[in-house]
């Protein structure tokens, strides 16, 4: 052991790389500790070379316990005080090496967290061992003890501070709210004593300090599964945003650090991590982004990570990123901060927004506000909306990136689908992919096929609406369907009005003048049978969006409020769908208001007029289909854009419907008269349809083509359903076929 202590050892302390300032200050320490021996040796004497001390306590070593700080004999003294100006001079070349841009690990650790001198050493002390074993012989036989082979914070408290006021003073390091231990820079722990008093509590580093005072820059090994680091690039001129909320963020940039919390609220693909990593980019901020759904689901993980509970979980990631200086990205944060429930995540999570001194994003779909939460952060939310008509053109132009068809069908996309930049990433790659498996064997792409690029849109539409609606699969064109001219025409016009909403909402400024209605309501009015169903499919295939047909008995319930909520679903996930709405029968949920005589009255009268309100504020297309037109409410007929009666065909036009309704490749046979059966039986398109599909199935049955004997036979079933008499004048010389009972 030292048997003399030198405390010249060290006449250059000059500090120009982060190893010259470890190497003082372990020379220091070692110095120390040999004053500390010496000074072990003074108090025990004799006794301090007895190989069984620390295994009994002698009468001798009685009288030892009572040795004070003013017993310390003055060679001994003044070395402490020589130590104490040497650890000085060390502090000041490191301050001076630091002022000229050395970076110095422990410095910098202390400056981030707010560390005393006495909370700065300890960190050194803790780190001796890590760096030299021969660290853990010395602390045990200080401590007397060949087991404690880690200091003590009894040894921390007489090593660093001689002064009895001076020790009781630094006890509140070890506080559970100061930063060695909020932000688990050390470890406290026991051996061989439960509920040991603070002073015989052993100090072990963190592992990731470890690393960070040794100049490694390793993240901490049990956040490895739960974080991202990285230096974002991405600046805001590659980001398509409106020009208020560019500026708005822009100016955020600009200002002084500052607690944030930057909520950036917006939906799948609107650009709300793209806007993180702008603002990190142009504040050259590192982002460390938090997988906070994993660490709620820690366990599901297979790691071989140790199960974090929610506060360790955060005062660890606020550790990260306050050693890499960096902004936080809290991903997942709706789950938590949108319930009601107070978990322990939840308050771990507001804590930590509230606690970290630096810039932290939340990504959110719905909206949120503290209301008080975060008492000593500034909040600010940003909504980022979906991109307008021609922000959505740009973003096809760079995503199909010349692959694609040309300017007009761009356009069409933009106007048709109400997507995402990131839903537009994502239909552009899978429109690739699917021209790639067209492509055929060579697998080489030319050029993306319009009907993929319309498949890939309606790929993105949100699964939720199905569980909401039924989805119709769409197999008519406009050949298919027979109707006057001007209904034809105005079908054709709904279409037009979707086409061009980009020229005329947008380009034109109507979109400045309308805060509701921007979207496309229709009404279809007509006997069944009419075309009003086929008329939804053909504008639904010639728009390249799907169709949805809403089930009015999952809509419609007793309890009050309950279909105000299913309507407010609906309309929500057809948003997201890029869908169009189909209430068939639709007087049954639209229809008029009456006078109220109960409460009954007054929540029914209610439920249509949120439905109007959501009519006017869906900007997408909504069809009604009504056999009873006068029985909607005036004030919801006003609302339409557009309104179409579906006439019962004439004969021309049931001429036309049998002549469609065969496929070319069904089997007529020469004796089936198409005029008769227009002239003769004055029926609506349906029913023509279920008559020769029934008399296509009769044939089948006979082997045989379709003669008009099927035809009159599938006719009598009609007529039987819908109980309609069988007569001469309409069924003619066919009349005696009809009657034989063999039918």
């Amino acid at each position: 052991m030292v048997e003399t202590i030198r405390t010249d050892v060290h006449s250059d302390y000059r500090v120009t790389t982060p190893g010259d300032h470890l190497n003082l200050l372990l020379g220091w320490l070692q110095r120390l500790l040999a004053w500390q021996i010496a000074l072990t040796r003074q108090m025990y004497g004799a006794l301090a070379d007895d190989e069984y001390r620390g295994l009994y306590i002698p009468e001798a070593e009685i009288q030892r316990l009572n040795f004070d700080n003013r017993d310390i004999p003055p060679d001994l003294a003044a070395a402490r005080a020589d130590l104490q100006a040497e650890r000085d001079r060390i502090a000041a070349e490191a301050h001076a090496a630091a002022a000229t841009g050395v970076a110095l690990p422990l410095l910098r650790i202390a400056r981030l967290f707010d560390l005393s001198p006495f909370a700065r050493d300890l960190l050194l002390l803790a780190l001796a061992p890590e760096i030299d074993l021969r660290y853990e012989r010395i602390y045990a036989y200080i401590q007397d003890d060949v087991t404690k082979k880690r200091p003590s914070v009894d040894l921390a408290l007489r090593l660093l501070c001689p002064d009895p006021t001076e020790r009781l003073a630094a006890r509140e390091a070890f506080a559970a709210d100061a930063p060695l231990l909020r932000y688990r820079l050390i470890q406290l722990f026991e051996e061989g004593q439960r509920h040991a008093p603070l002073p015989a509590q052993f100090i072990k580093l963190d592992q990731r300090i470890v690393t960070e005072l040794l100049g490694h820059a390793a993240p901490d090994a049990t956040l490895v599964p739960f974080i991202t680091v990285e230096q974002p690039t991405r600046t805001f001129d590659d980001l398509i945003l409106p020009d208020d909320i560019r500026s708005r963020v822009g100016r955020l940039v600009q200002q002084p650090a500052m607690p944030l919390v930057l909520a950036l609220q917006g939906s799948y693909g609107s650009g709300r991590r793209a806007v993180a990593e702008a603002f990190c980019a142009a504040a050259d901020l590192p982002l460390v982004t938090v997988k906070l759904d994993l660490l709620i689901e820690q366990d599901s993980i297979t790691s071989p990570v140790t199960l974090l509970s929610p506060l360790e979980a955060v005062q660890r990631v606020l550790r990260e990123a306050t050693l890499r200086g960096a902004a936080l990205l809290w991903q997942g944060s709706d789950r938590l901060l949108a319930g009601e429930e107070q978990s322990g995540w939840r308050a771990a999570l507001l804590e930590a927004l509230d606690a970290y001194p630096g810039l932290s994003f939340l990504v959110l779909e719905a909206p949120w506000e503290a209301r008080g939460m975060l008492p000593h952060t500034t909040f600010l939310r940003i909504e980022l909306p979906l991109p307008s008509y021609a922000e959505r053109e740009q973003l096809w132009r760079l995503r199909l990136n010349g692959d694609g068809p040309g300017e007009n069908t761009l356009a069409a996309l933009a106007s048709t689908f109400r997507l995402s930049g990131g839903q537009i990433r994502d239909a552009a790659a899978m429109a690739r992919s699917l021209s790639r498996w067209h492509a055929g064997d060579n697998g080489r792409l030319t050029q993306i096929d319009t009907s993929n690029l319309y498949a890939a849109c309606r790929a993105q539409s949100s699964g939720r609406l199905n569980s909401l609606a039924h989805k119709i699969a769409t197999t008519y064109a406009w050949d298919d369907i027979v109707l006057p001219a001007d209904q034809i025409r105005q079908l054709r016009e709904i279409c037009l009005q979707v086409r061009h909403r980009r020229t005329v909402l947008e380009r034109w400024g109507f979109d400045r003048h309308l805060s509701m209605g921007k979207g496309v309501n229709v009404l279809f009015a007509g006997q069944s049978g009419t075309g009003k169903t086929m008329a939804a499919e053909i504008i639904a295939a010639d728009l390249g969006l799907e169709l949805y047909k809403v089930d009015l008995s999952t809509m419609v319930s007793k309890y009050i409020g309950e279909t105000e909520k299913n309507l407010d679903r609906v309309f929500k996930a057809a948003r997201e769908a890029n869908a169009i709405l189909f209430f068939d029968e639709a007087d049954a949920l639209f229809g008029k208001r009456s006078e109220v005589k109960d409460a009954h009255d007054r929540y029914a009268n209610i439920e249509v007029g949120y439905l109007l309100q959501k009519m006017e504020e869906y900007d997408g297309v909504v069809i009604l289909a009504t056999n009873l037109r006068k029985n909607l409410d005036d004030a919801f007929v006003r609302r339409l854009h557009v309104a179409i009666d579906f006439p019962f065909p004439e004969d021309a036009d049931r001429l036309r419907i049998w002549r469609k309704v065969f496929p070319a490749d069904a089997p007529l046979h020469s004796d089936v008269d198409l005029e008769f059966l227009a002239r003769q039986f004055k029926l609506a398109g349906g029913n023509i349809r279920n008559i020769a599909l029934f008399a296509a199935y009769l044939a089948a049955e006979d082997g045989d083509t379709i003669t008009m004997s099927h035809i009159i036979r599938a006719m009598k079933r009609e007529y039987q359903k819908l109980g309609k008499l069988v007569t001469a004048t309409e069924f003619g010389d066919y009349l005696k076929l009809v009657r034989d009972s063999s039918l």
